[in-house]
């Protein structure tokens, strides 16, 4: 069976809001009340969002952990609050309480930058509820990551973690169609690496035949290239993620979803009019 991931031929790729529920993440930390956030995710939605990824813990460079409680307290009434209102939603979290909790409350899809390692649980929680999940490459851990990353070649090394996370949640009773790839930019790369992995998703993708994410979005590589502030990349996130959906990126991961779902449909209808010269009907936003 192939997962519903895959971004389909003449379809834009996923578009995913990110709703952070934090007071401080790196590019829009917020600890709103939970009429404001809904109230956000919506208008995500109404900007082209498909599915918002629901946050209570940065992982920006440097984070400190927040305790379990805490980030259920942040999450849960905010992820039951949208799927209450036929949201699709995803849970950005490394605990296997706050995925267990989420998809409970209607969560379709687990992001764990940790690739389901830093939680014992959560391959138990990810195997028995049957939900999707994303498996996201790190080197080190948020607080540590970006203290000199190093790689012989990152490609390679990221793709040979995938094989070792991908077996181990085949051997955990996690079905294959159930998974999504994420280089994890900006997580323990240096500019050379992001840009590298960038460039080269169709080689991790073609590897294990799944869905690949992106997540670019604002990050702090986009500005060393260009001088610009954390909230001064839309320009910046939107060519990475064109470059990403012609390499053959089926989701993107963005704040601002009413910029990006515009990148997201023309980068998408020139990727198949290069992979499918004979385009019978066009990429039409929806």
């Amino acid at each position: 069976m192939l997962s519903r991931w895959f971004r389909q031929k003449y379809k834009p790729a996923w578009l995913m809001g990110v709703l952070n529920c934090t007071p401080d993440s790196f590019s829009d930390g917020h600890q709103d009340n939970l009429e404001t956030l809904v109230s956000r995710a919506k208008k995500m939605v109404l900007h082209g969002a498909d599915i918002v990824d629901v946050g209570g813990e940065s992982t920006r460079p440097n984070a400190s952990p927040v305790d379990v409680q805490e980030e259920l307290a942040r999450v849960i009434p905010v992820v039951q609050a949208l799927t209450s209102a036929g949201i699709s939603v995803s849970i950005d979290t490394m605990k296997a309480e706050v995925m267990q909790q989420a998809i409970a409350a209607g969560a379709e899809l687990v992001n764990d930058v940790s690739a389901l390692i830093f939680d014992q649980g959560s391959l138990e929680v990810v195997a028995s509820t049957g939900v999707d999940v994303c498996l996201m490459h790190m080197q080190g851990n948020p607080k540590t990551m970006q203290n000199n990353p190093h790689y012989d070649d990152v490609l390679t090394e990221v793709t040979s973690f995938f094989e070792q996370r991908i077996e181990a949640c085949v051997k955990a009773g996690v079905q294959t169609s159930s998974i999504v790839l994420d280089a994890g930019i900006g997580f323990g790369k240096n500019l050379e690496d992001n840009l590298r992995l960038i460039a080269n998703i169709d080689v991790i993708k073609n590897a294990f035949d799944m869905p690949v994410l992106l997540g670019a979005s604002r990050k702090s590589f986009l500005g060393l290239m260009t001088v610009s502030e954390i909230n001064q990349r839309e320009t910046e996130t939107a060519v990475a993620s064109t470059v990403g959906i012609f390499c053959g990126a089926d989701m993107i991961r963005v704040h601002d979803c009413l910029e990006h779902h515009k990148t997201v449909v023309v980068a998408s209808q020139l990727t198949d009019a290069r992979n499918h010269p004979a385009i019978s009907e066009p990429c039409h936003a929806v």
